[in-house]
């Protein structure tokens, strides 16, 4: 074996372009850093999204627990090969039952979920029109997609039929449902018009509405009685409310089954691991039976917002479980969120470029289980440790 090359002061380093990025990052206040969480924290969690507080769930823990010790750590393969358990069919036949659809396919995530639809349902010479606050995974699913794709203004229907009706030929509507940085629903009644009268699919992100909006907690299609329309696609996450990890596509069984045969993210990619399939199975049901926690994590998410804007601070109107709080600057967010931290409550923090209009925020995730005094520390710790500006007293 020749030797390895060695390296000289006088070699380039073909990432020094890397150092010039992380100096970029750090004057903008936008550095990102892993912070590994401990078993149990002693902290208030109002940054995860686990809106109905069934991650720790003695009966969310057990289903993945009995799923390991029957089925194993891993789904072993693909799900065409042999990564596909009888849990796993069991979780799509009481997804879709529940959410109102034909037929469900389960993925490995919720991000995995949005590039199956969106690039098995599009080719070359199709029109994705793409509402502008989508999450990350639509946009990259379009990018994908090799379609056309054209970004419309955020909650614009009128925009959404204008762009459908000068397209001739397949098209795709794709929006949230509940956009994750200002916790706004979509206008899906009039997307779904405009989709229905143009000729047009649509497909709906409900990662935010599934657990929280729709009767005990269907989700925003089912709210809006789109569940199970024959031109409408549902993809959502198995990771927010029901507290476990993965996510899946709903719509018409021929949507499913052209899925398994088209989607890459689905048929190159190991199934989901057993545990978290019967996690999420063992959620779905305790919702099923416990519907009122769908309310509770609507009111828990009304009150902050009520008390923190009372109190002179700038918020968005949540329409699900996300109350998202405005800040000066990426820096006096960053240190907003770091200040809230050192005074016991974990917040999420929001910075260019997760957010589209470049405003920083923080984030909070109106859980459930919260309790009236865990809302009123969660309250006077956010106002207690405010920055300059973030009020408008």
């Amino acid at each position: 074996m020749p030797p390895l090359p060695q390296h000289t002061p006088d070699s380039a380093d073909v990432f020094e372009w890397i150092d010039e990025a992380e100096r970029a990052r750090a004057e903008a206040g936008l550095v990102r850093t892993l912070r590994p969480r401990p078993e149990s924290s002693p902290l208030l969690d109002l940054a995860s999204n686990d809106y109905l507080g069934l991650t720790r769930h003695p009966e969310t823990v057990r289903g993945a627990r009995e799923a390991a010790e029957r089925w194993g750590a891993g789904a072993t393969g693909s799900r065409l090969v042999t990564g596909t358990t009888e849990l796993h069919t069991d979780l799509e036949r009481e997804l879709a039952a529940f959410c109102g659809f034909e037929a469900a396919l389960v993925l490995s995530s919720g991000y995995a979920a949005n590039l199956a639809a969106v690039t098995a349902l599009s080719a070359r010479g199709t029109l994705v029109v793409s509402d502008a606050g989508n999450h990350a995974s639509i946009v990259d699913g379009c990018r994908l997609s090799r379609a056309e794709t054209a970004v419309i203004p955020h909650s614009d229907p009128d925009a959404a039929r204008k762009t459908l009706a000068a397209h001739e030929g397949r098209a795709l509507l794709v929006s949230d449902s509940v956009f994750s940085v200002d916790g706004d629903a979509a206008p899906l009644a009039g997307y779904a018009a405009a989709a229905r009268d143009e000729g047009a699919a649509l497909v709906v992100d409900d990662a935010h509405g599934l657990g929280v909006l729709g009767e005990g907690g269907r989700g925003a299609l089912h709210a809006a009685g789109l569940a199970g329309a024959p031109g409408v696609v549902a993809t959502l996450t198995l990771s927010k409310s029901l507290g476990s990890q993965g996510g899946a596509v709903l719509g018409p069984a021929k949507v499913i089954r052209h899925l398994v045969n088209a989607a890459r993210t689905f048929i190159f990619d190991t199934g989901l691991a057993p545990a978290a399939a019967g996690a999420a199975l063992a959620s779905l049901r305790l919702l099923q039976r416990e519907p009122e926690r769908a309310d509770r994590a609507r009111e828990v998410a009304a009150q902050l917002y009520g008390r923190l804007t009372a109190s002179g601070l700038t918020a968005a109107r949540p329409d699900a479980a996300v109350v998202s709080v405005r800040a000066p600057s990426a820096s006096a967010a960053l240190q907003w969120a770091a200040d809230c931290r050192e005074a016991g409550l974990s917040v999420g923090c929001f910075r260019p470029p997760s957010v589209p209009d470049g405003i920083s925020r923080l984030r909070l995730t109106a859980r459930a289980d919260l309790t009236g005094d865990e809302i009123d520390r969660a309250v006077g710790t956010i106002l207690r440790t405010a920055p300059a500006g973030a009020t408008d007293r």
